[in-house]
């Protein structure tokens, strides 16, 4: 059976997707907060198509995403101030992961698989797991890699969405895992 599309290219029967301006910031997948630099008409097979073109804050990195593919894309805006509490309570639940007893390479892929989501919630599950895997054993390389990941995108993410500085964002973060 095949999509049906409204003109604007944004699925039938699905809200409209979210519209982003110049200057807006917005959270891209696996990369954090970027801001909306411009919006362009390119023609890709012969079809003219807008795309956002957003500049990652955290390395200056620029991605194009059509307009009309924000949705499966995962683009999407800076959580709330109001969410915070919640992701904070994500990283201060101690309970047993059921990651805690998979073999490195399989947490990895799961890890990677939920950063992926684009969720800063799921980000935060993995950095908490990590955080605490890291205080009693030394992390693989890979871990490590996804220990760094995680904390730069929900640094990031979390100083945006406060409007205060990483430093003092990682300090609270850090805090949640102090006795």
């Amino acid at each position: 059976m095949k999509d049906k599309n409204h003109p604007d290219g944004t699925p039938a029967g699905n809200k409209k997707a979210r519209r982003f301006q110049v200057g807006d910031l917005a959270v891209y997948p696996a990369h954090g907060v970027g801001r909306i630099e411009a919006i362009e008409s390119k023609v890709v097979g012969g079809e003219t198509h807008d795309f956002y073109i957003m500049k990652v804050l955290e390395n200056d990195m620029v991605i194009m995403i059509p307009t009309w593919n924000v949705e499966s894309v995962g683009l999407r805006d800076v959580i709330s101030k109001s969410e915070i509490p919640e992701i904070y309570k994500v990283m201060a639940d101690r309970q047993e992961s059921p990651l805690d007893n998979q073999t490195w390479n399989r947490r990895y892929r799961e890890y990677m698989e939920k950063i992926k989501t684009g969720s800063l919630y799921e980000v935060a599950e993995v950095f908490r797991d990590l955080f605490l895997l890291k205080m009693s054993k030394d992390l693989s390389f890979g871990e490590r890699k996804l220990y760094d990941t995680a904390q730069i995108l929900l640094v990031k993410e979390l100083s945006t969405a406060k409007e205060i500085d990483e430093q003092a964002i990682l300090t609270e973060i850090e805090s949640l895992f102090t006795p």
